[in-house]
């Protein structure tokens, strides 16, 4: 397969690149020591992400996205990937699950979000369920109009960040082949709706400046037009939109890797011991070619994916 990449690839890709290293990579160090991102530091590189054509690119250009395809979206994701997570997230590439957004949802969430006006996050692990989404907890119950909401979310990211979430709850039962399933439900919750609280979340060791949160829900009530997707189908909106989302995480861990990769070769090349630079010695050359050698298997892996 040949991934000779066009002339518009090429621009985008020097685009992002110049964008890492000239906006994202001279705030990296205080970051990293502080675990803190000032927001007026985000909200500068968000204006000049959406001044370069850089913001939610992943989305439709008929509601403002850079409506990119998959693989120069992996490209563009690689190259965010190598900054600093937490700077390289307020370059925003929304959840596409508010493709699933209709009625009055488009103007309310999806399009604000595309324009930068409003930030989502994903609500979907707890505690005692992970991968596993029909074994979640939380719960949500149908009364009148409004559904109520009981339970709890952890390892949320950049809730801090976030207007409004994209909570899956699970809404009923139903019997299948392998025993009784939850039907699952996906809502959009504005941030500060009464009952719904956000909390701080676990350390992490690596991801400085980027946060994770607990999110609890007691007795939060949520109009049935806050549904996305169809009740007891939100399991269906997750299968159809978050799929992209591990391209995006592949390509992203390459960047990162390859950056890490850059800064060994860096380090072989002017680390001197026993009078030669580190890099001489086969323990180490041979080291570095082998990570070479599997970061390109996997982006050949990626690409061809994508």
């Amino acid at each position: 397969m040949d991934f000779g990449l066009s002339n518009e690839q090429e621009m985008i890709i020097d685009s992002v690149k110049n964008f890492v290293e000239q906006e994202l990579y001279p705030h990296e160090d205080e970051v990293e020591k502080s675990n803190h991102i000032d927001e007026s530091l985000a909200e500068s590189i968000k204006k000049k992400a959406i001044q370069l054509g850089l913001y939610a690119t992943n989305m439709p250009e008929e509601y403002g996205g850079g409506g990119l395809d998959t693989l120069t979206l992996c490209l563009l994701e690689k190259e965010l990937g190598k900054a600093n997570f937490g700077l390289q997230y307020i370059v925003a590439r929304p959840s596409n699950i508010l493709m699933a957004c209709k009625g009055d949802q488009i103007e309310k969430y999806l399009i604000p979000t595309i324009r930068g006006e409003k930030v989502d996050c994903l609500a979907m692990t707890e505690p005692n369920a992970g991968s596993d989404v029909r074994s979640m907890q939380c719960r949500a119950e149908k009364d009148g109009d409004f559904f109520v909401i009981n339970g709890s979310k952890h390892f949320i990211s950049h809730a801090d960040m976030a207007d409004f979430v994209i909570l899956f709850a699970a809404s009923g039962s139903e019997e299948t082949s392998r025993g009784v399933k939850k039907k699952i439900t996906s809502f959009l919750v504005d941030i500060g709706t009464h009952g719904f609280s956000v909390e701080p979340g676990y350390n992490s060791v690596s991801h400085r400046g980027y946060h994770n949160f607990i999110l609890n829900f007691d007795n939060c009530r949520v109009h049935k037009s806050q549904v996305l997707g169809e009740v007891d189908h939100g399991f269906d909106v997750a299968n159809e939109w978050l799929g992209a989302t591990r391209l995006s995480v592949a390509s992203m861990c390459l960047g990162r890797a390859e950056r890490a990769l850059q800064i060994a070769i860096e380090w072989a090349a002017t680390r001197e011991q026993f009078g030669q630079t580190i890099g001489k010695f086969q323990g180490v050359s041979f080291k570095l070619a082998d990570m070479s050698m599997e970061l390109h298997a996997a982006e050949l892996l990626t690409l061809r994916a994508a």
